[in-house]
C-alpha cells in the first residue's frame, strides 16, 4: 500500500510540473533581463571611481561569494570531469572577458550605442545555434528577433553623441557581443551535457574571479578614494545582475532553446531606457519608445508557439 500511494505521489508531482514550468520560466526570463538591464545604470554609476578591471573584480567577488552560498544550499554537484576545462573557459569569458570589455567599452560609449552593439550577440545566438545547435530556425524566431533588433538599432541611432562613436569603444563593445554569444552556446552544451546549472554558474563565476586577480592592486587603491554610493553601485552588480540574474539565466537556458533565450534579451535596451529615466532623470525621445515598442514586440513574437493547422 505504501508503494502504491508513494507511486501515486510521485506520479503526480511529474504530470504538475510541466503546467507550472512555463510560467516559471517567465518570470525567471523577466528576472534576468530587468536586472541585466539595471547593470547599465549601475556601470554608469560606478565607473568614474573604478577602472574596468577593479569594478569587474569587486563585483565578480561579491557575486562569487553570494553564488557560492547559493550553490552550497542547492547542493554542489561536480560536472564529468571531461567538462572540467570547458567550465573554466566559459567562466572566463563570460565572467572576466565580457566584463572588462563592457566595463571598458562605457567609458567611451554611451550607454545606448554600446547596448546596441552588445545586443547583436543574440542575434548571432540565433545564427549559431540554429546551425550548430541543431535547433533549427523557427518561424517565431526569424520573425521575431530581427523586429527586436530593429528596436535595439533605433535606441542605438538616437542614443549616438554628436561626435560620433569611438572606434576602440565599438571594438570593445563588439567583443563583448562576441563573448556573450560564444559563452551562451557553449553553456548550453554544458547544460545539454547534465551539467548542474546552478553548480556550473557557481564554479564559472569563481573561474572568472581568478582570471581578475591581477586588479587587485587596482581595486585596493580604487576602494580608498571611491564614494561610498559607487561602492554600493558595484555591490549590487555583484548581488543582483550577477548573482541572482546568472542562476535565472542558468535556469531559462536550460528549459528552452538558446536561441530563443537570447531573443529575450533584445529586451534589455528598453528597460534600461526606463530605469535610466526613473534613477538618472534620463528622459527618453520618442524614437527611443519606438524602439524599445519593437523590442518588446519582437521578444514576444519569438516566445509564440505556432502550432500546424490540421485538415
Amino acid at each position: 500500500m505504501p508503494k502504491t500511494v508513494r507511486a501515486i505521489r510521485d506520479d503526480s508531482l511529474t504530470t504538475a510540473k510541466p503546467r507550472t514550468q512555463g510560467p516559471l520560466v517567465l518570470v525567471a526570463a523577466l528576472v534576468t533581463v530587468v536586472l541585466w538591464a539595471s547593470a547599465f545604470i549601475g556601470i554608469r554609476g560606478a565607473g568614474p571611481h573604478f577602472d574596468p578591471g577593479a569594478l569587474a573584480l569587486l563585483r565578480m567577488a561579491v557575486g562569487t561569494a553570494v553564488l557560492a552560498i547559493i550553490a552550497v544550499r542547492h547542493g554542489i554537484r561536480l560536472p564529468e570531469r571531461r567538462h572540467w576545462w570547458l567550465v573554466a573557459v566559459w567562466g572566463v569569458g563570460w565572467f572576466c572577458v565580457y566584463n572588462l570589455a563592457l566595463n571598458a567599452a562605457e567609458r567611451t560609449l554611451d550607454a545606448g550605442t554600446a547596448a546596441m552593439v552588445v545586443n547583436l550577440a543574440p542575434l548571432m545566438v540565433v545564427v549559431f545555434s540554429g546551425l550548430f545547435l541543431r535547433e533549427g530556425f523557427p518561424k517565431p524566431l526569424i520573425i521575431g528577433a530581427p523586429i527586436a533588433f530593429l528596436g535595439v538599432v533605433l535606441i542605438g541611432m538616437n542614443s549616438s553623441t554628436s561626435e560620433g562613436p569611438d572606434i576602440t569603444g565599438l571594438l570593445l563593445a563588439l567583443l563583448a557581443a562576441v563573448m556573450y554569444a560564444g559563452c551562451t552556446l557553449l553553456q548550453k552544451r554544458l547544460l545539454s551535457a547534465g551539467t548542474d546549472a546552478t553548480t556550473l554558474t557557481f564554479l564559472g563565476a569563481a573561474a572568472g574571479t581568478v582570471a581578475l586577480l591581477p586588479w587587485v592592486g587596482s581595486l585596493i587603491g580604487a576602494l580608498q578614494t571611491a564614494p561610498l554610493g559607487s561602492t554600493l553601485w558595484v555591490v549590487y552588480l555583484g548581488i543582483f545582475p550577477t548573482a541572482i540574474a546568472f542562476t535565472t539565466w542558468a535556469y531559462v537556458l536550460q528549459r528552452s532553446t538558446a536561441g530563443q533565450t537570447s531573443a529575450t534579451t533584445y529586451v534589455v535596451p528598453a528597460i534600461a531606457i526606463l530605469l535610466s529615466w526613473a534613477i538618472l532623470g534620463e528622459v527618453p525621445t520618442l524614437l527611443m519608445f519606438v524602439g524599445g515598442a519593437l523590442c518588446l514586440l519582437g521578444v514576444l513574437v519569438t516566445r509564440m508557439r505556432w502550432g500546424r493547422r490540421t485538415a
